[in-house]
């Protein structure tokens, strides 16, 4: 008897252990899944509390932009710094209280001295657990120019063999029979077509009315145009905004003698027609144009008239190294072609004598060394940015060509009279145009072709936004998102 309640108490104490071995286990399990579960959790949350320092950042760069720019990435601040940028802030919820912090890190990239985007590193955790942070990285930027492959300031007709790839918007109304991949906007509800604009006729969209002519949208097209991507009624591009910045850029790059602030090329009045503007890469080997060759040629708002467009003659080349801020104000006008390699900010302007204007010449092909996207060139012409006759049978243009009060284009010019200048064959842009007048690179008579470039294609440059070189003109004062990243 006594042997078989020995046994029964081993049996107990066995099973008994076992039981409490695996209930120690099942616990465990339990126990580690809510705390995998709490971690999760706390990971979720520290992804949020990120997201709460870039909206607190935010709020600063609205109200307190002026304070916040330093051009170095911003540390905690000191405790006598009330204007500093915040670098470490705890974060609560209501009814619970703090949980978490999330710490701020900013840095400017500011080429001559402009901030032309922010970078923004924001990590959040929680008190719980510290070590799963999640930290979120964003670009603020201004929306630029460069988000479009064309913005004018003058009714438009885009023709039926025209591939424009990227937004396009004008202030006047917009016939588009080109082929468009992207939203045609036109601040315009409704313009007069006229005879300058294929409209001879009226036909649906348009309608006619008396001592008016053919009233049609905003935005129409009678060929290839997607209707779909069509906006009438946008917002108004502000071209006044771009003199300002000559203004400015002039003055930056003046030398400090002459109380700029010497941080780029100025080239003077060159006493002769203009400058011929060679680059290479960081380099431009700069001309004075001496003599040139006058051609009888037509523009729309002018009619017929004698260009100065032909360089016969020049001086010899005088080489200018380029610093890292890459600004050049030239205060004459420009002949200009060649290679760019890295950040580059041209402006043509005449500011010394009241009533005068200047014209950038499109010589020959403008295109990047680097295919990383890393190269940008912005050409700001006081009146006109124009393809010079002699230009090339296939021009390749790469950048942002801004013609502030005249125009972008190609003048008009006789095949009888000047047959190795009147019609070329291929225009490849890469980048966009920032037109005042009427833009054109064709020239059609019916719907024969006698003058310009017979085939033309237009490719938008997004990249550029991203990190833009100085004094890229900006469709919105206020910084906004461009890129959003987790860093891991």
């Amino acid at each position: 008897m006594n042997n078989k309640k020995g046994f029964i108490i081993t049996y107990i104490l066995i099973f008994g252990s076992v039981f409490l071995v695996l209930l120690v286990a099942l616990l465990g399990f339990i126990l580690g899944q809510l705390k995998q579960a709490k971690y999760e959790l706390a990971y979720e949350q520290s992804l949020h509390i990120a997201e709460a320092g870039l909206n607190r950042y935010r709020w600063y760069l609205i109200h307190k932009e002026q304070e916040l720019f330093g051009g170095i990435e911003i540390g905690c601040p000191p405790s006598d710094c009330d204007s500093c940028a915040p670098c470490e802030y705890e974060f609560s919820l209501p009814g619970i209280g703090v949980i978490g912090k999330y710490r701020l890190g900013v840095v400017e990239e500011r080429p001559c001295g402009i901030t032309t985007s922010i970078q923004v590193t924001s990590t959040g955790w929680t008190n719980q657990f510290p070590d799963a942070d999640r930290t979120i990285r964003v670009h603020y930027i201004k929306p630029t120019v460069a988000e479009y492959s064309y913005i004018l300031d003058h009714n438009v007709w885009a023709g039926d063999d025209r591939i424009i790839m990227g937004p396009y918007h004008s202030n006047g109304g917009i016939r588009m029979d080109g082929q468009n991949n992207s939203f045609v906007s036109s601040e315009q509800e409704q313009w007069v077509c006229t005879d300058s604009y294929g409209c001879s006729s009226c036909s649906q969209p348009c309608s006619y009315v008396q001592s008016q002519g053919c009233v049609c949208p905003g935005v129409f097209t009678t060929a290839n145009g997607n209707e779909n991507l069509f906006r009438i009624g946008v917002s108004h591009f502000d071209f006044e905004g771009i003199t300002i910045d000559l203004g400015t850029i002039k003055h930056l790059t003046l030398p400090l003698p002459l109380g700029g602030d010497g941080k780029g090329l100025y080239l003077p009045p060159s006493n002769a027609y203009g400058y011929h503007v060679i680059i290479n890469q960081r380099q431009l080997s700069v001309k004075k144009v001496l003599g040139i060759s006058k051609v009888y040629t037509y523009d729309t708002d002018l009619g017929y008239f004698w260009e100065n467009s032909i360089i016969n003659s020049e001086s010899a080349a005088v080489n200018y190294n380029l610093s890292d801020c890459g600004l050049v104000f030239i205060e004459d006008n420009v002949w200009l072609q060649g290679t760019v390699s890295g950040k580059m900010t041209i402006g043509a302007a005449d500011l010394i004598t009241p009533g005068a204007t200047r014209d950038v010449w499109l010589k020959d092909n403008i295109v990047y060394q680097n295919p990383d996207n890393s190269d940008s060139l912005v050409v700001i012409g006081q009146n006109n940015v124009l393809i010079a006759p002699d230009s090339p049978d296939y021009l390749d243009l790469q950048g942002v060509f801004i013609a502030q009060d005249g125009h972008f284009g190609r003048n008009y010019y006789s095949s009888y009279t000047y047959p190795s200048y009147a019609k070329k064959q291929q225009l490849n842009i890469f980048g966009s145009i920032v037109s005042k007048g009427r833009e054109g690179t064709k020239w059609t008579s019916g719907s024969v072709w006698v003058s310009g470039y017979k085939e033309r294609q237009n490719i938008y440059d997004p990249t550029m936004s991203f990190d833009p070189p100085p004094f890229l003109p900006s469709i919105s004062e206020e910084f906004s998102y461009k890129n959003w990243e987790e860093i891991q």
